[in-house]
């Protein structure tokens, strides 16, 4: 049979590969991409590794209120002093970390000013500071300040 049809009951001589090798083709993308997002995060954090749990860390406490005033280790200070006091810290100990905790009213603008303080001192490594949410469904203490006694 030269260009006839086939019988039912016959061999399949030819297969048509174009919806196969449409739907490889989307899956290639999609794992092309969902690789690419795996890959880079989105916040790259500098996570300290600890060789024995003894191990304790230096951590330059920078705090700011909610009035602007900047607080390292309980501590007022200037920005000038900031600057110079974390050089100091961090000549003491090159593997210091400061840890910035900001209340939530201050501009942001502040919070950058600070951060960038610590660069200039050469602090690099630096985390920010924040409290564990509480779960909806916890009865209201008066301890969290929800409750008036």
């Amino acid at each position: 049979m030269a260009g006839g049809t086939q019988p039912r009951g016959g061999l399949i001589e030819g297969i048509n590969v174009t919806p196969l090798v449409d739907i490889m083709l989307v899956l290639l993308i999609i794992f092309m991409v969902t690789a690419r997002l795996v890959d880079s995060p989105a916040v790259p954090l500098d996570l300290p590794k600890a060789a024995q749990s003894e191990d304790v860390q230096t951590v330059y406490a920078v705090a700011i209120t909610s009035t602007g005033q900047v607080l390292v280790n309980g501590e007022e200070v200037s920005d000038v002093a900031l600057r110079d006091g974390a050089r100091q810290a961090l000549a003491k100990d090159a593997e210091l970390r400061a840890v910035i905790q900001a209340d939530g009213a201050v501009p942001h603008r502040r919070v950058i000013f600070v951060l960038d303080q610590l660069k200039e001192a050469g602090l690099t490594k630096v985390a920010f500071g924040t409290v564990r949410p509480e779960p909806l469904d916890a009865p209201p203490t008066a301890e969290d300040g929800r409750v008036t006694p």
